[in-house]
């Protein structure tokens, strides 16, 4: 049975290994755009919203709902993007440290 210490300085490595993932992530981002790239959208690793650029051609008064549906998909399918980046970064680092995945 591995001593405390041993346990103790194992979890203060692994913690900061996760708050450098955690800070790498914040810095990477993902794009997605849809309306064939009339509505782009870029999310961070840590999911936030980093920017929404919308064409002025997709903008029409008349027919918000379209803008509207356009930007939640792209908003969407960006987040999915970085959820799925945020996955596999820690994912690499839970298999270097020997663990199973720490997201899921």
């Amino acid at each position: 049975m591995p001593n405390m210490m041993q346990l103790m300085q194992k979890a203060a490595t692994l913690q900061k290994d996760l708050e450098k993932a955690q800070n790498a992530l914040a810095e990477k981002a993902v794009a997605f755009s849809s309306g064939g790239g009339m509505v782009n959208v870029v999310v961070s690793g840590d999911g936030q919203i980093k920017s929404i650029k919308i064409d002025p051609k997709v903008i029409d008064p008349s027919d918000a709902g379209m803008l509207e549906d356009l930007v939640l998909a792209a908003v969407d399918g960006a987040q999915k993007a970085a959820k799925k980046m945020s996955t596999e970064e820690m994912s690499k680092l839970a298999a270097g440290m020997g663990l199973p995945n720490l997201m899921r």
